[in-house]
């Protein structure tokens, strides 16, 4: 059995928890580490579970008999994610914290930490599958799947991964369903074992986003204009606050007992708010045709027009798509070794796609397979 050294990041959570135990009973040396990111020092917006998190995962390194540490990476974070997501919402864009998280610090700057402290590999919970590549080469000597339980799959944030990040990353989990998780999780006595899954922000855990806007981003109010005929329905708080296609919380009447309200765009230039009522004929609800743009690949970049498939949000379904690299410039984008020598592409979608944001992650699927994402612009 291989003695090849690993660092475990350990949420707290029942994943990462099973990823250390499936790890140790391979016989690999193992390690567990907490990521500090975030302990909202400024104490302005709700409960952050790191706490209870930290306790929960040294418990389960104790059952399991491994050292664990708790890497403090909330300057990086702070910088890196947090950062980014607040200039984003302020230019008006959809920032994605839990890619940039995965890329940026995860294995970023904590794989970084795992390499100077003399590990092989850095470990975590994602349900996803590493497995190698059949015709190996520099830039593809890995590739990465999606978990087996598709409802659990979590490939879509690593879609900006570069082949180097990849070669260092380990993912034990990804081909178990949850059920089967859970019982391995159950019949080891884990602490964690019947402990409930985080539906949060990777770093502010079950705090909605509006209040973690609302304690860090200025207001900015502006007039909230129908689409279709420019006539001024109110005025919002904060362009911030809304994002494409939501319904809920426009706070303004429809006056129409079968037809609601649908953010449609932001106008920065008046910081308005665009909304149509709900449908197939809102005027930029629907979507035939983008482009992204800071394009990353995993592997081998497409330089050629393809077929592809495409997921625009975490849970959306793959879609077929056209992919039309635009030839430029290399663009370093969020990973300096994956750069393509294409910056942008345009997406011709088979079916048209709803509410797609600037700033949002598309990520790039071959069947299975991710090869990449990139940002809409």
């Amino acid at each position: 059995m291989s003695r090849e050294r690993i660092l475990v990041g350990m949420s707290g959570g029942v994943d990462s928890s099973v990823a250390a135990l499936l790890l140790q009973q391979q016989g690999f040396e193992v390690v567990g580490a907490y990521m500090k990111n975030w302990i909202n020092e400024d104490n302005v917006i709700g409960e952050c579970p790191w706490m209870q998190d930290i306790v929960d995962a040294r418990a389960v390194a104790d059952q399991l008999g491994i050292e664990f540490r708790v890497v403090n990476l909330m300057e990086d974070y702070r910088r890196l994610v947090v950062d980014y997501l607040l200039d984003g919402y302020q230019r008006g864009l959809t920032p994605n914290p839990d890619v940039m998280c995965n890329s940026r610090v995860k294995f970023g700057v904590f794989r970084a930490y795992a390499e100077a402290e003399g590990f092989t590999a850095l470990a975590t919970g994602h349900y996803a599958r590493r497995v190698s590549s059949s015709q190996p080469s520099t830039l593809s000597s890995q590739l990465l799947l999606e978990g087996l339980d598709k409802n659990k799959d979590q490939s879509y944030f690593l879609a900006l991964l570069s082949q180097e990040q990849l070669r260092f990353a380990r993912f034990p989990i990804g081909h178990l369903p949850k059920p089967e998780l859970r019982r391995l999780a159950a019949d080891a006595k884990l602490a964690t074992a019947a402990k409930k899954d985080s539906q949060g922000i990777c770093f502010i855990g079950e705090v909605k986003m509006a209040d973690f806007l609302t304690a860090y981003v200025p207001e900015h109010p502006g007039p909230i204009v129908r689409a279709t005929d420019g006539q001024i329905l109110g005025e919002h708080r904060g362009l911030h606050y809304y994002t494409i296609g939501q319904r809920r919380g426009i706070r303004i009447p429809s006056n129409t007992d079968d037809k609601a309200y649908v953010v449609t765009g932001k106008r920065a230039a008046d910081h308005a708010l665009l909304v149509a009522f709900d449908g197939p004929e809102a005027p930029g609800l629907w979507t035939s045709e983008c482009r992204i743009h800071r394009l990353s690949f995993i592997g081998e970049p497409i330089s050629a027009p393809r077929r592809l498939e495409c997921r625009v949000r975490y849970r959306d379904p793959r879609v077929a798509i056209e992919f039309n690299p635009v030839a430029g410039v290399a663009d370093p984008g969020p990973n300096p070794g994956s750069a393509s020598p294409a910056t942008t592409a345009t997406i011709k979608f088979s079916t048209p796609q709803r509410a797609l944001a600037c700033g949002q992650i598309m990520a790039l699927y071959d069947g299975e397979q991710l090869l990449g994402g990139g940002v809409f612009v």
